[in-house]
């Protein structure tokens, strides 16, 4: 039985494009029953990859300088899209708020797991403290990928404005965690740095992440400008070219930035969100379509790959420690970071930030982080990979399969069977659905007019309900509690 499959393993390494699309097409076909399941379609592409791996059906794949090649494609491709589908109009609100999560919440969070590894398993000698913080800060961020998917997967429609605040934080804490875990393997793998002073090392540190971050804005802005003015004045029939034009500036955002020493995927995201607000683009939606399928392949992709990079067998040794660092990080440090950050901030509820507390998703954002360690040859890096994906495989499993119900726990979200007076008419299916909402009491909190209430992207009130009275809407319209607004629900053409 080993003999065959030892055979197998090989027949299907020269073969490698019949395995990646029969891995796709079942990858594909397993999503339609995760989704009945309540199960998130990227836990599903993770634990086909490991199915297929050298612990399961026998493929051996172990080249991790491939890996983190593809994975980094991957991403790019993706925060792309995030960015080109983030709504400034919706993220203008939130923005402040999400922006501070994404840096000071990734420090918190990175400050907070890393004194906590290095509690737990650093004091003994076994880990310097840097590589705790090291450790740390390669699970910092919520992984976009997952956030996006899983937000739209379960079609959470919720209050406050949460929807434009999490994308918006998932893409730009990505680049934030990204940034911290170069500058720290870099210092732990470079003769010299580790017995120069502290404030020597700080200072170091500090500057070379000032400069990612400089490079990797203003590089942002200039490609993300040019590649406006280039849209306006330049137009193809049909979406096909447009599309692939749009992309193509993404690679250069990217590689420009990585070849000025800025960070490429923080160039990326602010590129396509000035392309995706600011260019009159004809044809959107087809163009949307496009990159909604190429992210889909890239999330598919990228996931497979890590998940064939798995050894189940050789992950027992760490399960334990791994289990406490990723319930450390979703009951106190993501708690802790998300409080501490939005402390000056007063325009959400404590119901609304431990909602956001609970989004504290990992993905293939840090196991493809972890890939860095590896590459570079540090010591006790593959160690560290199988924490981390095992601390993955833990929040995609326990906070991805709740976020719905949290939601609905917290009151953060409609209800699913809400009663709706329909006048008589019949609503087509590709319109979305109607549903009657009562106005609460936090809700009118922070304004008492209709615009003050942020409705979610895609959220239309069409009539107001007042003591057996129907009221038509407008933005300045005064609410009160109790009141019912009869809305629908369905795609947005913005």
């Amino acid at each position: 039985m080993h003999q065959l499959i030892a055979v197998s393993g090989h027949f299907l390494s020269e073969n490698l494009l019949l395995l990646a699309s029969l891995l796709v097409f079942v990858a594909i076909l397993v999503t339609k029953v995760g989704s009945k399941l309540g199960a998130p379609s990227l836990l599903l592409f993770l634990l086909l990859g490991m199915a297929v791996g050298a612990d399961g059906l026998g493929f051996r794949f172990d080249d991790y300088h491939s890996a983190e090649s593809i994975g980094h494609f991957a991403m790019t491709i993706i925060l792309f899209t995030a960015g080109l589908e983030t709504s400034m109009e919706e993220t203008r609100p939130m923005f402040k708020m999400g922006i501070t999560l994404s840096t000071l919440g990734v420090f918190l969070t990175v400050a907070l797991t890393g004194v906590f590894i290095w509690l737990l398993n650093g004091r003994t000698g076994e880990l310097h403290l840097m590589a705790c913080i090291m450790l740390a800060a390669v699970m910092g961020s919520t992984d976009s990928a997952s956030v996006f998917s899983i937000l739209r997967e379960k079609k959470l429609n919720l209050r406050e404005n949460l929807a434009p605040m999490l994308e918006l934080e998932s893409g730009s804490n990505d680049p934030m965690a990204y940034m911290l875990t170069i500058i720290l393997v870099k210092f732990l793998t470079t003769d010299g740095l580790m017995t120069q002073g502290g404030w020597t090392v700080f200072f170091t540190l500090f500057l070379v992440l000032i400069i990612q971050i400089v490079v990797g804005v203003a590089v942002g802005f200039a490609v993300g400008y040019a590649g406006k003015w280039l849209l306006e004045k330049v137009s193809f029939n049909g979406f096909a070219l447009t599309s692939i034009l749009i992309l193509s500036m993404g690679f250069l955002t990217n590689g420009l930035a990585s070849l000025l020493h800025g960070n490429g995927l923080l160039s990326i995201y602010i590129t396509a969100i000035i392309i995706g607000n600011k260019v009159k683009l004809k044809q959107r939606k087809e163009i949307t379509n496009f990159f909604d399928g190429i992210t889909w392949l890239m999330q598919l992709l990228m996931f497979l790959v890590l998940g064939l990079l798995a050894r189940p067998s050789q992950m027992l040794s760490v399960l334990l420690p791994a289990l406490a660092i990723g319930s450390f990080m979703l009951l106190v440090a993501r708690p802790a970071s998300v409080f501490l950050s939005l402390l000056p901030f007063k325009g959400l509820t404590n119901r609304a930030k431990l909602f956001v507390s609970w989004v504290g998703l990992k993905g293939a954002g840090p196991i493809l982080f972890a890939l860095c360690p590896v590459v570079a040859g540090l010591e006790r890096s593959s160690e560290m990979f199988n924490i981390v994906f095992i601390i993955t495989l833990f929040s995609l499993v326990l906070q991805g399969t709740s976020l719905g119900t949290v939601a609905r726990w917290l009151r953060l979200t409609y209800e699913e069977t809400p009663q709706a007076e329909t006048f008589g008419m019949e609503i087509p299916e590709e319109m979305g659905f109607m549903r009657d909402h009562i106005v609460g009491p936090d809700e009118l909190a922070n304004g008492s007019t209709l615009r003050d209430l942020h409705l979610p992207h895609g959220v239309r009130v069409m009539m107001v309900r007042r003591d057996g009275r129907f009221l038509v809407p407008h933005g300045s319209m005064q609410l009160f509690e109790g009141d019912h607004l009869v809305i629908i629900i369905g795609e947005s053409d913005d």
